[in-house]
């Protein structure tokens, strides 16, 4: 899966689990860690009623070492700047990238 191969290269994941489920290369699922968190991407299978969400459905994954290096190299492996790091009044420092899939 294109998806999890981009979250390897641009966030440093690791992934623990890849399942491809067919001969048209879509995978059941990819479980991966980054960063203390564990997300599991699927490929869409429509006529299970199964489709993609919109980067918004989805809740932000943790980036908790050096906030601008992950940053710049997940803009620099295909993802679109939305807002760069920033010190929030909140007391966090604060980024917003999307993949090119629309899944992270």
């Amino acid at each position: 899966m294109k998806a999890a191969a981009f979250s390897v290269e641009a966030f440093g994941a690791e992934i623990a689990t890849a399942m491809s489920v067919n001969d048209q290369g879509r995978t059941m699922h990819v479980h991966f860690y980054r960063n203390g968190a564990s997300p599991i991407l699927s490929d869409a299978f429509p006529e299970h009623g199964h489709v993609l969400q919109p980067p918004q459905a989805f809740a932000p994954m943790p980036m908790l070492d050096d906030l601008d290096a992950r940053y710049a190299q997940a803009v620099a492996a295909g993802a679109t700047a939305v807002m760069p790091p920033a010190d929030m009044f909140w007391g966090d420092c604060y980024d917003q990238a999307h993949d090119p899939f629309g899944l992270l």
